[in-house]
């Protein structure tokens, strides 16, 4: 449990805040003294949240267009935008390729980050000391087998960073991404291969995979850094794990 610290007067908004990494978060970042506004499908998750927080719910779904203009019409100054909203949902090679399992990695993953950004970039702007980050993925940076639709969602998230932020140099408005390997939480897994048994199976004899704790620390980090001082890109994994494909287990 981390010491709530007095106001800091900046507003966070956070994606995908009803669970995982997004929940955590938001608590972190509260705690941290934000004023943080969570943003979900979940309405019941968010609230039950928000109430614990102090923070503010309001629904958010971030493939709709008319819900992103929706929430951001709420929202008087944003200083830090968190685009955690994302998923997985299939582990099927290229050759048998589930278009529906890709359609929705893009639309959540990809186009709801750009909806996004691009939505609250101006409130960014004047804020004069904004902050948008990015919440890849070592799928990110590089590619394995059966993970094709994540992983190119997530390389264009990266791409995505690394583009903006040249678009924007000189601009007061740091650009962070964000890239966790190996994270431990309740749903990312179970949705991506349809049972707690399989997902149960991905950490099965890894000591002590990440958890959305973790992911929200080096988050809040970034953002309380100076102003002039901007994490381009922090990759961050459990010491157990070396690489996508190198994973030490117990026997």
């Amino acid at each position: 449990m981390y010491r709530e610290l007095p106001s800091t007067g900046r507003v966070a908004v956070v994606t995908g805040a009803s669970s995982g990494i997004g929940a955590a978060t938001a608590t972190r970042l509260a705690a941290e003294g934000f004023s943080v506004v969570l943003g979900a499908r979940r309405l019941d998750r968010l609230t039950e949240l928000a109430e614990r927080i102090g923070g503010r719910a309001l629904p958010l779904d971030v493939t709709d267009d008319g819900s992103v203009a929706a929430f951001c019409a709420q929202l008087d100054r944003v200083d830090v935008l968190v685009n955690n909203a994302g998923g997985s949902w299939d582990m099927d090679p290229v050759a048998d390729a589930d278009l529906d399992a890709w359609q929705q990695a893009y639309d959540v993953n990809v186009l709801g980050t750009v909806r996004m950004t691009k939505a609250l970039l101006p409130a960014l702007r004047a804020s004069g000391a904004g902050d948008v980050v990015f919440v890849g993925s070592t799928a990110g940076l590089i590619s394995y087998e059966g993970g094709a639709s994540y992983t190119a969602a997530k390389h264009a998230i990266h791409t995505l960073a690394e583009t903006l932020r040249l678009e924007i140099v000189g601009e007061p408005v740091r650009v962070i991404e964000i890239a966790p390997g190996m994270v431990r939480t309740d749903e990312f897994s179970r949705n991506r291969l349809g049972s707690q048994d399989r997902a149960d199976n991905v950490y099965r004899g890894v000591r002590e995979p990440l958890v959305a704790e973790d992911v929200a620390d080096c988050i809040a980090w970034t953002v309380t850094r100076p102003h002039h001082v901007n994490i381009d890109l922090m990759v961050v994994r459990p010491i157990a794990q070396a690489a996508q494909h190198k994973v030490a287990r117990d026997s």
